[in-house]
C-alpha cells in the first residue's frame, strides 16, 4: 500500500457565517430542508484564496553520444541534453500581500515558479521560506495587487465528525470541491517527515491536490492537504492534512526572517506505547511517548524525566505517540514552557519542560574530503546536538558525521551514505574531522575503515 503525496489547487475563502453563529451548538440535520442546504455559498467565498501552483525545472539527460565509446571514436564527448520538468500542485493564500502556503514537495528543486489565481491571472512567484521534513514552503507572489486571504482557523478545535471541504486540482481538470467529515485526528502515517501528525478525512483527495485546503464551515483554513493513502493512486477515503496549527508556527518563522526552521531540543528519545509495553508498565491502554533515554543535563534531564517514563499529555492534550508529543512541543515554539503529564511505575507526575534550541557544543568544522582516499567527495563535520537533530539523528550520537555526498565520488561508489558516522580508520580513532582529515591526507594505499550507520558497526577493507 502507497502513500502517494497529492497535488491538491484550492481556491480562497472568505467567513460567511457570522461571529455569533461560531458559539453555536454543532447539529445534525433536523429536516429535508435542512439536508438540501448548500455548500455553495462557502465556496464562491473562499475561492479567491486558492490558487494554482506550477514548478519548472531543468533537468540534463544523458546524451547517446557522451558515451566512452562514441568519444573514443569522435575524439570529445557530447554534452548532454537538457529537458524541462513541469508539476502542478497548489497553494493557500493567507496574507493579503501574497504570501501563500503550499507544500515543499510541489515546488522542491523548481527554477521557475508561477502562481495562477482563480480569475485567470499568472504571476511569477518567489520562494522565501521551505522545510522539507515538514513539507512546507512559502512563495510570496510578485506584483499582484487585491488579493483575498484565507483565515487560518484553530486545528485543536476540530473534532472527529466535523464536516469539512477539500478544493483542489486533481489531475488538472480544473478546480475541484470535494465534501466529507473529519475521520480522524493526530494520525500518524509513513513516507518520511519530520513527524506524523495530521488530520485524516474522507473527503476525496487526488493527486494534483497537494497544497490545497482543507477548510472549515467558517471558510477557516484547519489543513494543508498532502498525501492519500492509495493502491493504485487514486482517491480511496483516506486522506492526510497537515494541521493549520503547525502552518501558524512555520508561517511565523517565516514572517521572523529566520534561515530555517528551528525545532525545539527535548535531549530524549521517544518510543511507542506498545501492548505489551502497557501491559508491563501498567498502563490501562496502549498510548502515550515512552522515554526511551535521556540527555544527560538536557532539557528532558532537567525537567526531571527519566527513561521509562510515557508522557500522556502535553498542556493538557493527550499524547497518543511519539508524533503527536513531538507535534505539541513544536507548535509550542522555542522559549515557552511546556507542562507534560507523566506515567512513572503506575503514578501520575507532572514535569515542566523549557524549550529549547538545540546546542551546538561541538564546532561543526565542516570540511569536503579530496584527494585520493575513499572518503574523497564526502562534506564531514563534528556531530553536536544541533546538527544532529537537524540531520535527524540521535540527540546522543557524537563524532565524525558524513553530511553530504557528492554524486560520482569515490565516497559515493564505494557506498559510503551521508549520517554515516566515521568511527576509525586504519586503526586510529576519528575523534573529529582534523583528524579524519590527517589521516586521509597519509594515502596509505591500503584502508581499513569501521563507521556506524542506524546503530550498526560497519568494517570495510578498501585498496
Amino acid at each position: 500500500m502507497l502513500i502517494r503525496l497529492v497535488a491538491l489547487a484550492l481556491t480562497g475563502l472568505s467567513v460567511l457565517v457570522h461571529p455569533a453563529a461560531a458559539e453555536e451548538a454543532k447539529a445534525v440535520p433536523a429536516s429535508q430542508l435542512q439536508i438540501q442546504l448548500s455548500y455553495a455559498p462557502l465556496v464562491k467565498a473562499i475561492a479567491g484564496t486558492v490558487v494554482n501552483v506550477y514548478a519548472d525545472k531543468r533537468v540534463e539527460r544523458p546524451s547517446l553520444y557522451s558515451d566512452p565509446f562514441f568519444e573514443e571514436f569522435f575524439g570529445q564527448q557530447m554534452p548532454n541534453r537538457t529537458e524541462k520538468q513541469s508539476s502542478l500542485g497548489s497553494g493557500v493564500i493567507i496574507d493579503s500581500k501574497g504570501l501563500v502556503i503550499t507544500n515543499n514537495h510541489v515546488i522542491n528543486g523548481a527554477d521557475d515558479i508561477r502562481i495562477a489565481l482563480a480569475d485567470g491571472r499568472e504571476f511569477p512567484a518567489k520562494l522565501t521560506f521551505k522545510d522539507e521534513r515538514l513539507d512546507l514552503a512559502v512563495l510570496r507572489v510578485e506584483g499582484a495587487t487585491g488579493l483575498a486571504a484565507m483565515p487560518i482557523g484553530d486545528s485543536d478545535s476540530v473534532e472527529v465528525g466535523d464536516l469539512v471541504l477539500a478544493v483542489g486540482n486533481p489531475f488538472g481538470v480544473g478546480q475541484t470541491v470535494t465534501s466529507g467529515i473529519v475521520s480522524a485526528l493526530a494520525r500518524s502515517k509513513s513516507g518520511g517527515g519530520d513527524f506524523s501528525y495530521f488530520i485524516q478525512t474522507d473527503a476525496s483527495i487526488n493527486p494534483g491536490n497537494s497544497g490545497g485546503a482543507l477548510i472549515n464551515m467558517k471558510g477557516e483554513l484547519i489543513g494543508i492537504n498532502t498525501a492519500i493513502l492509495s493502491r493504485d493512486g487514486g482517491s480511496n477515503g483516506i486522506g492526510f492534512a497537515i494541521p493549520a496549527n503547525l502552518v501558524k508556527v512555520f508561517v511565523a518563522a517565516a514572517d521572523g526572517g529566520q534561515p530555517g526552521f528551528t525545532r525545539p531540543y527535548i535531549g530524549a528519545a521517544f518510543e511507542p506505547v506498545t501492548s505489551e509495553v502497557a501491559e508491563a508498565l501498567g498502563l490501562k491502554i496502549a498510548r502515550g511517548a515512552l522515554v526511551a533515554s535521556v540527555v544527560e543535563g538536557g532539557p528532558a534531564d532537567k525537567a526531571g524525566i527519566k527513561p521509562g517514563d510515557v508522557v500522556t499529555a502535553a498542556n493538557g492534550h493527550p499524547v497518543e505517540h511519539p508524533d503527536a508529543l513531538g507535534y505539541r512541543l513544536t507548535t509550542a515554539g522555542l522559549g515557552s514552557t511546556v507542562e507534560l503529564s507523566l506515567s512513572r511505575n503506575g503514578k501520575e507526575r507532572s514535569a515542566s519542560l523549557k524549550l529549547e534550541q538545540a546546542p551546538e557544543t561541538t564546532p561543526r568544522d565542516e570540511r569536503l574530503i579530496d584527494g585520493r582516499s575513499p572518503f574523497a567527495g564526502a562534506l564531514v563535520a563534528n556531530l553536536s546536538p544541533r546538527l544532529a537533530q537537524t540531520l535527524q539523528m540521535p540527540a546522543e550520537a557524537t563524532g565524525v558525521v558524513i553530511e553530504e555526498i557528492s554524486r560520482g565520488s569515490p565516497a559515493a561508489r564505494i557506498g559510503f551514505e551521508p549520517r554515516d558516522i566515521i568511527v576509525a580508520v586504519n586503526g586510529e580513532n576519528i575523534t573529529n574531522t582534523a583528524s579524519l582529515q590527517a589521516v586521509v591526507e597519509n594515502d596509505p594505499g591500503f584502508w581499513r575503515v569501521e563507521i556506524e550507520r542506524n546503530g550498526q558497526r560497519i568494517r570495510q577493507f578498501i585498496r
